[in-house]
């Protein structure tokens, strides 16, 4: 195998997150400062983001929008992002390029939790207009997914399904793959 940075390779998105951990303001700033730096068209920066933290009023605004299936373990993250994007761009910048920024800063946060030696799961199957409403968006932003973060918990704690999928080995399609020439 090719070398790959420690911070690639040890990153994972778990579905058992510690119910007690809480994250750290320190902590919470750092991921935030990781998704600043991410690259982005014209230094546009369309990222924005909505922070829950465990308990909180937002926290439980997001997950009521989070769909069934991960309802039953992202309840237990420390913190639930939305990850959203303005549809504003400064002039000279494309809008469909936004999206594509904002991954690059979802990306920039899943590397600085692993650095943490915390965990971010990206998760589909969310309710985005919901989401836009209970959190009452402004107009110019859009909703693109949601991160559960937190400390690793038990995978015993999990659902059958879930610890099976938790505790058995990944796998990444082969290099060649992902070549389409």
């Amino acid at each position: 195998m090719v070398e790959l940075s420690p911070l690639l390779a040890a990153r994972w998105s778990p579905h058992a997150f510690d119910s007690s951990a809480t994250l750290t303001d320190a902590e919470v700033l750092s991921l935030l400062e990781a998704a600043r730096w991410a690259p982005s068209a014209g230094n546009s920066q369309p990222w924005r983001f909505i922070l829950g933290q465990r308990d909180d009023e937002t926290y439980k605004r997001i997950l009521t929008n989070v769909g069934p299936a991960n309802q039953r373990w992202a309840g237990n993250a420390s913190l639930l992002l939305l990850a959203a994007h303005t549809t504003t761009v400064p002039t000279g910048c494309p809008p469909s390029q936004a999206a594509y920024d904002l991954g690059q800063a979802v990306a920039h946060i899943t590397i600085q939790a692993t650095a943490l030696h915390l965990h971010a799961h990206q998760l589909a199957g969310v309710d985005l207009a919901g989401l836009r409403i209970d959190l009452d968006l402004p107009v110019d932003v859009r909703p693109h997914a949601v991160v559960a973060i937190g400390r690793l918990g038990d995978p015993l704690s999990l659902p059958d399904d879930l610890r099976r999928w938790e505790t058995g080995l990944r796998q990444r399609r082969p290099l060649a793959d992902l070549l389409l020439n």
